[in-house]
């Protein structure tokens, strides 16, 4: 019988469900006005900003209760911040940040937005930060006269709220109803999280929990930032995948052999196999390469010219959308990586040349003496961003030939990343799948193929270079860390199997009497079950 991680699965499921995840709301109040904008943390309180009543609001966190209110310093009052002493309010209409007593409402500063729409505003210990939605910028700007420090591109199109938490930025999007976790040297997005509403705008960092006001519901809600949970499953699909290899002799002489392996799909966290594989025909034995990656074998032999022998495999699964919640701090070094996984996964091979020069020369310009393993993945990520794009222009070439022209195809950006993680220390691996094709009901014939990274404290994470090639920083991170529901992973390898060879999915080795046409076909169909 095909072992397919049925106990992993159920520790996945039952366990999973009890642990909290970021972004969890714990608690909602209702807001004091309708048209709630600017939130921050004062140390005790939370504090309001409403654009309707043009007020400030001091706001008890245990009971959502206002303890006090003032006047707003003009009349589009939107990002709040707190410095310690006092408050800061972005003004849309005036385009100016004031700087309020917290008691009297006097004001005690005024400077210049860093651009024409501040809607966010957060205060991270010397400078002022501002999400502008017009500008789509994510601003460090000084206190003292508005002078820009630095800026970079917000994580997607409609910045609305931001706060610092003493160690990253988090910042609200009201399109992509999402809040992301920003590197404030960088700008990269590091954590993507859902909104608690359908129009988030401020945020407030309170030493342990993230509150956001949300201006449609008209609410203040009170989230988890870390938990023990690692990711969180959402939207799931429930499936048949039916996955056809095709062996077809034109003739005019016999196919003597024929040896087609199907990968065995596993329990992962993005998939739960339900009952039994079926095969048409049986299979002829099942072999497990060294891997630990399962086939199923079949054997033909004496094709006959002008036909065509068909393999078959029908999954029935369950497919979610899967999103990790990595703090790179909370990454354990690369000392901690199991011996076994590094005697696997960092070996060289012909695809990968990891000490060709190109290799090395990119591993010295992208990583350094960077050895935090988040940080040697992710700035490989983007290295990769940076200086490839996707085309697939066929065939499979080795790693720095990829690297050096500049394009690839996914597998072909896949050997690149697990070439250069491995030259830097880090275990990678490679993972293929058949795809849902947009329509719930839909046929795939391209398939996909992504990269794995072992990251102590996480376990495997997915890392899609390919799909990286995106324009937003927030559509960038979305393929690190992140699946969608749209995949059934079949393979596993670090490459070179003695099984499927580098390839994914199926495989076929055949032996023909001379002037024998072959052709191969393999095409997956997913039909949805409910």
């Amino acid at each position: 019988m095909i072992n397919r991680g049925i106990y992993l699965l159920l520790i996945i499921v039952f366990t999973t469900g009890l642990l909290g995840y970021t972004g969890e709301v714990v608690k909602e109040f209702d807001t004091p006005g309708t048209c709630p904008t600017g939130l921050t943390w004062d140390g005790k309180h939370l504090w309001l900003a409403d654009r309707k009543t043009d007020k400030l609001y001091c706001i008890n966190p245990r009971n959502g209760k206002t303890i006090r209110e003032l006047d707003s310093p003009a009349y589009w009052p939107m990002g709040l911040a707190w410095d310690g002493e006092a408050l800061w309010n972005a003004d849309v209409n005036a385009r100016k940040v004031f700087r309020v007593d917290p008691k009297s409402g006097t004001i005690l500063k005024v400077v210049d937005a860093p651009d024409s729409s501040p809607r966010g505003l957060a205060w991270d210990g010397q400078y002022l930060w501002c999400a502008d939605n017009r500008a789509d910028k994510i601003i460090q700007f000084s206190p003292d006269d508005g002078t820009t420090i630095i800026e970079f591109r917000a994580p997607a199109k409609e910045p609305r709220g931001v706060c610092f938490d003493g160690q990253y930025l988090w910042v609200s999007d009201r399109v992509a109803d999402e809040i992301h976790m920003v590197d404030p040297g960088t700008g990269s997005v590091l954590v993507i999280a859902s909104a608690p509403g359908p129009f988030t705008r401020g945020l407030a960092y309170d030493g342990k929990y993230l509150w956001a006001v949300d201006y449609q519901n008209d609410k203040l809600y009170k989230m988890k930032i870390r938990d023990d949970r690692h990711f969180l499953r959402s939207d799931e699909r429930h499936a048949k995948v039916t996955i056809t290899h095709q062996l077809k002799n034109f003739g005019p002489n016999l196919v003597k052999t024929a040896d087609v392996c199907f990968a065995v799909p596993g329990n992962r966290e993005n998939q739960q196999i339900n009952g039994e594989i079926k095969y048409i025909p049986d299979y002829t034995k099942v072999v497990t390469d060294r891997w630990g990656q399962q086939t199923a074998l079949f054997h033909s032999e004496n094709l006959s010219a002008q036909t065509t022998q068909e393999y078959v495999s029908i999954t029935d699964v369950t497919v979610w959308d899967v999103r990790w919640f990595i703090f790179p701090d909370q990454v354990g070094s690369l000392e901690d990586i199991p011996e076994d996984i590094k005697s696997m996964y960092l070996e060289d091979n012909e695809k990968y040349q990891i000490n060709h020069p190109t290799i090395q020369n990119a591993i010295k310009e992208c990583v350094g003496t960077e050895n935090n393993p988040y940080w040697i993945a992710r700035n490989i990520f983007d290295y990769l961003i940076d200086h490839m794009y996707y085309e697939m222009v066929g065939g499979w070439n080795t790693a720095p030939t990829v690297l050096a022209r500049g394009n690839g195809s996914c597998s072909e950006y896949s050997f690149v990343y697990i070439a250069m993680c491995r030259a830097a220390g880090l275990p990678a691996r490679y993972v293929g799948s058949v795809v849902v094709r947009g329509d719930d009901a839909s046929m795939d014939d391209v398939f996909h193929r992504w990269v794995e990274v072992y990251l102590p404290n996480y376990g495997w994470v997915p890392v899609d270079p390919s799909g990286g090639d995106q324009d937003l920083p927030r559509d960038q991170a979305n393929y690190f860390g992140h699946l969608a529901n749209r995949f059934l992973i079949t393979t596993e390898s670090g490459g070179g199997s003695e099984t499927m060879g580098w390839t994914y999915n199926t495989n076929e080795a055949y032996t023909t009497d001379p002037q024998t046409k072959v052709e191969i076909e393999t095409i997956a169909e997913w039909e949805p079950l409910r």
